[in-house]
């Protein structure tokens, strides 16, 4: 009797132990899940808040009436709408449509300018900027068109690229439009060697690109885009992702390497001082 009582406290323990393990399993499932759909979600957020951007931004712009439209020097592409940076003869290009205003803008800025950096400088990418303004849109206020501006101005003095991540280095909450004050903007251009110039104040506060800035928004408007920032490699988007596959920095350099297959690197010319 002792011994049928002891083997029934085993099974009884077996069936508890089993129990808990399967308890286990289910909470390990279950974090799992969790975390998968967070992954998930940051993954998509950009996206989402790209798609927000792109149908409500430029709802509610108001301003002065357009002058004549004047595009900075080396302004390119179709239209004249782009800035680029980059060898002309790069056999690869990444061509980004972004608002200085924009924080994901700002986040994927921060987080790949080196590698861009990298890339253009070997001769192996150009990368043609396109200057949109839908936060002023979204919130109101005129800080991605003054920044914008501003940029264009900078590359009419030969700093584009130097001064374009100074902004977005400094770049303010989205919800404070402090880019719309030209005197922050002129006050950043000091953080650029050579850019804080009379021609340069006066670019900036006479607005001389802001009817090239809203012809370019409109552009952006009408390509049929989902937000910004829009990224695009030889045409083909990949932001937040190629494929199936995430935008990484290794990602980009073995997307751009198998685009560049076979083809010689493009002719680099030294950069402008300060960029």
């Amino acid at each position: 009797m002792s011994e049928k009582n002891e083997q029934g406290k085993r099974a009884a323990r077996d069936r508890l132990v089993q129990q808990r393990e399967r308890a286990k399993a289910h909470e390990r499932r279950r974090r799992t899940l969790i975390v998968s759909s967070a992954v998930v979600g940051v993954l998509a957020l950009a996206a989402v808040v790209g798609v927000i951007a792109a149908n409500t931004g430029g709802k509610g712009g108001k301003g002065k009436t357009a002058g004549p439209v004047v595009a900075p020097s080396g302004a390119s592409g179709k239209d004249g709408l782009a800035i680029q940076a980059g060898a002309d003869n790069a056999p690869s290009t990444l061509t980004i449509w972004e608002d200085f205003r924009c924080p994901v803008c700002a986040q994927f800025e921060n987080v790949f300018r080196d590698t861009f950096h990298q890339l253009e400088n070997s001769g192996q990418l150009k990368v043609e900027y396109h200057l949109a303004t839908i936060i002023d849109g979204n919130l109101g206020g005129s800080g991605s068109l003054r920044a914008a501006n501003a940029a264009a101005c900078a590359q009419g003095a030969g700093k584009f690229p130097a001064y374009h991540d100074i902004l977005y280095r400094n770049q303010p909450p989205e919800s404070d439009d402090a880019f719309a004050d030209n005197a922050k903007l002129i006050e950043l251009s000091g953080k650029v060697p050579g850019l804080d110039t009379p021609a340069f104040r006066s670019c900036v506060d006479d607005g001389k690109h802001d009817s090239w800035v809203k012809k370019s928004n409109t552009a952006f408007q009408n390509g049929g885009f989902q937000g910004t920032p829009t990224v695009l490699l030889n045409g083909e988007p990949i932001f937040p992702k190629k494929g199936t596959e995430p935008i990484t920095a290794a990602n980009l350099k073995k997307w751009v390497a198998e685009a560049n297959k076979g083809k010689k690197p493009g002719t680099v010319t030294p950069a402008p001082s300060g960029s």
